[in-house]
C-alpha cells in the first residue's frame, strides 16, 4: 500500500508505556467477555451500547461494566453523535505493548501478543469511520498550536496549511514544493484548545506526482468524495487526551485505507515533539 502523501509513515516512537497503564490492558483483556466485545467492535466499528448488547445477548448493566474496564485501558474510546454514544476499538495499547515488551516474553507469548496486535490493526468491516486516541503530557493550549502552526506542523508531519482558522474559511495545504488549494478545502469547526476539524485535501495530479502515486491510484482517491477530520482535546490531569476522528468516506474507501495506516504515524511523531522538544530520529520515517 503506498501512504498518503499528507501523512508520513513513521514508526512508533517508543514513548514511556508505564507497568501500571500495561496492567490495566491485561486486566481487560483477562476476562472473555470484554474479549468478545472487542471482537465485536472489530468486526463492526462504531456500535452503541444497544447495539452491543444484542450482538452479544448480555445485559445492559453487564455490557456497561466492561466498557468501563475497557475504557479505563483506552482500549475502547467512544464519540458523541447526536443523542447516541458510539464506542470504537482503539489498537494503541496494544501496540504499545507489542512495540515496547514483546521482546521480553518467550516466542510462543510473543507470537500470541502479534496476532491480536494484528488483529486489532485490521480495519472493521462495519462503521468506516477511523478513530485515534493518544495521551499527550502537554496543555491544550500547546497542542492546539502544534495542530495550527505552520511552523510545528511541517516538524512533525512534513506539511503546512494557509488560513485563519475560523469556521468556513477556506484552507490552502503545503506539501514541499506543492500547493493544494479548493473552495472546497475549508474549516469546519474551530474551537481553540478544544476542537478543530477541516475537509481533507483534493487530490491534484501535481500532488499525485509529489508523492508518487500513479494515474490509477489518483482516479480511485479523485473519485471518492471529501472526508473530514476532527481533532477532539480534553485535559486530563497533567495530561491532554486527543481523539482524532477522520470520517465521510465511501464503503471500501481507498483513503480510509491510506489515512489508517498514517494517521498513527504522524500523531506518534506529533507526541514525541511535544514530549521531548525534538522530532523522531532520522530513518524513523
Amino acid at each position: 500500500m503506498q501512504p498518503c502523501g499528507c501523512l508520513w509513515f513513521m514508526q512508533p516512537n517508543g514513548c514511556m508505556f508505564g507497568m501500571g497503564k500495561m496492567d490495566e490492558v491485561f486486566k481487560a483483556l483477562a476476562d472473555v467477555s470484554r474479549r468478545r466485545l472487542l471482537d465485536s467492535l472489530n468486526a463492526r466499528n462504531g456500535q452503541t451500547l444497544r447495539e452491543l448488547c444484542a450482538e452479544l445477548d448480555m445485559t445492559r448493566q453487564s455490557v456497561s461494566k466492561h466498557l468501563a474496564v475497557l475504557e479505563v485501558a483506552n482500549l475502547v474510546v467512544t464519540v458523541w453523535r447526536g443523542r447516541e454514544k458510539l464506542h470504537y476499538l482503539n489498537a494503541v495499547p496494544i501496540n504499545a505493548i507489542a512495540d515496547r515488551w514483546m521482546s521480553r516474553f518467550d516466542r510462543e507469548r510473543a507470537r500470541a501478543l502479534a496476532d491480536l496486535k494484528n488483529a486489532l490493526e485490521q480495519e472493521p468491516m462495519g462503521n468506516p469511520e477511523f478513530v485515534y486516541t493518544t495521551y499527550i503530557k502537554t496543555t491544550p493550549e500547546r497542542l492546539w498550536q502544534a495542530l495550527t502552526d505552520p511552523g510545528f506542523t511541517r516538524r512533525y508531519w512534513g506539511l503546512s496549511f494557509d488560513t485563519d482558522w475560523r469556521a468556513g474559511a477556506p484552507m490552502t495545504w503545503h506539501q514541499g514544493a506543492v500547493a493544494i488549494a479548493d473552495p472546497e478545502q475549508v474549516v469546519v469547526e474551530s474551537e481553540s484548545g478544544r476542537r478543530l476539524s477541516y475537509t481533507w485535501h483534493s487530490f491534484t495530479p501535481e500532488w499525485a506526482e509529489a508523492v508518487g502515486l500513479g494515474e490509477d491510484v489518483l482516479a480511485r482517491l479523485k473519485a471518492e468524495r471529501r472526508s473530514r477530520v476532527t481533532f477532539e482535546i480534553e485535559q486530563v490531569g497533567e495530561t491532554v487526551k486527543l481523539t482524532v476522528v477522520h470520517d465521510g468516506f465511501d464503503p471500501g474507501s481507498t483513503v480510509r485505507e491510506m489515512v489508517g495506516e498514517g494517521w498513527p504515524q504522524v500523531l506518534s511523531a506529533l507526541k514525541t515533539l511535544l514530549e521531548t522538544g525534538e522530532p523522531l530520529p532520522a530513518g524513523s520515517a
